[in-house]
């Protein structure tokens, strides 16, 4: 059996597990990567909305306040990736326009004003605007549309881009390997490393978890689940297409429509999303998805009749118990970074934060101070179980 010696061992390649290798090799770290196809789990099928607002829903005050703290970090954590991949700035597509939403009939309508009464309480931007208003400033809302509000605060990102500049920094620096942790391995309680699905073991002082839904097979402290769901690529004119993240209900059903920046060509692609079930992780894209997405973001945006279908693709968020992320230390040796569920885009700069500090990197501003106790708040591991011995954090 070969073996492999490094400080820290992430198991997970997609944009969680690459900003922890980023953070962990700029503390210093020797840094391995465990994963067969980086990239090509939720990270692929995300579209990068960063809605703190719109993705707070009722009973979910600790994920609005996750994400309206790392939302503060997203512009500071775009320029140092930018930078640390010799990027020019704006190449991971962070765009802060605000977000159009939308209530198709009556009934979207009564459900939304609910969401901004309770979004007010808890001191998140958002108001109600007219239709006629909501047409000025995306003229292709559709003649049906009931009603509307104004989200100055979410906004959006490309997570390919992302993706992309992560994999070029950890790769300079660091070692990818194409293959998956088959398990865990310890000694005298702690977790001190890995063995790969080739047979290689791999012995670290830290060992990162962000294997995704899959984390749970690899840790039972993980208690994750696969939460597929389908996002459709379209290609549009930039004239038939919005210019800021729609999104709204239709008959209770959501949908959304993220565009990226226009081309040379005068087009643009529109990632329009996405279904979520509570199913099996296979990949597959159900024909009834791709035409219920469609038929709604139509009737939100009727112009999009008129674009390509590029793409369909069907990945599986990680889930957790209360859908909120699971960060932080679980035993010694290994810290969680995985249950980001929704909004893994939006909470990447908080998780990037919660790595620093647990690799002894005080945080470096406000925002991220923030990040962090909201961490310590909302997202500790040990809210799930009781089963922990002594941890880096002290004694559960």
């Amino acid at each position: 059996m070969s073996s492999h010696v490094c400080d820290v061992l992430v198991v997970g390649g997609g944009i969680v597990g690459l900003t922890a290798a980023w953070r962990a090799q700029e503390a210093g770290a020797s840094v391995v990567v465990l994963d067969p196809s980086p990239g090509d789990g939720a990270t692929h099928a995300a579209a990068g909305m960063l809605g703190a607002v719109m993705e707070a829903g009722f009973g979910e005050e600790g994920q609005a306040r996750l994400g309206t703290a790392s939302l503060a970090l997203w512009p500071a954590f775009a320029a140092a990736l930018e930078r640390a991949a010799d990027l020019p700035p704006g190449a991971v597509g962070l765009e802060t326009a605000g977000t159009l939403a939308l209530a198709y009939d009556r009934d979207d309508l009564v459900a939304l004003r609910r969401l901004l009464a309770l979004h007010s309480g808890w001191g998140l931007g958002s108001a109600e605007i007219s239709p006629q208003d909501a047409r000025r400033r995306e003229p292709g809302v559709g003649p049906r549309v009931a009603g509307a509000a104004w989200v100055p605060g979410d906004h959006r990102v490309d997570p390919r881009a992302v993706q992309v500049a992560l994999s070029r920094v950890v790769a300079a620096r660091g070692t990818l390997v194409p293959h998956a942790a088959v398990s865990l391995t310890r000694s005298d309680g702690a977790v001190v490393g890995a063995l790969d699905e080739a047979g290689t073991a791999y012995a670290a002082g830290t060992v990162v978890l962000a294997a995704g839904h899959a984390s749970g097979s690899l840790f039972a402290g993980a208690p994750t689940r696969p939460v597929p769901g389908t996002t459709l690529r379209l290609d549009a004119g930039a004239d038939r297409s919005p210019s800021v993240v729609v999104r709204g209900t239709v008959q209770g059903r959501p949908v959304y429509a993220v565009p990226r920046p226009v081309r040379p060509d005068g087009r643009r692609e529109v990632i329009v999303g996405a279904t979520s079930d509570e199913r099996e992780d296979d990949h597959l894209t159900r024909a009834g998805d791709v035409f219920g997405l469609l038929r709604d973001v139509r009737a939100l945006l009727p112009e999009l009749d008129d674009a390509v279908l590029l793409e369909a693709v069907t990945r599986s968020r990680p889930g957790s118990p209360d859908n909120a992320p699971i960060l932080g230390w679980a035993a010694d040796g290994l810290f969680l970074a995985t249950g980001h569920h929704r909004n893994g885009i939006l909470l990447t700069p908080l998780t990037a934060a919660a790595v620093d500090q647990a690799l002894g990197a005080p945080p470096d501003s406000a925002d991220a101070v923030a990040a962090v106790e909201a961490t310590t708040r909302f997202a500790d591991p040990r809210r799930f179980t009781d089963a922990y011995s002594t941890t880096r954090g002290g004694t559960a």
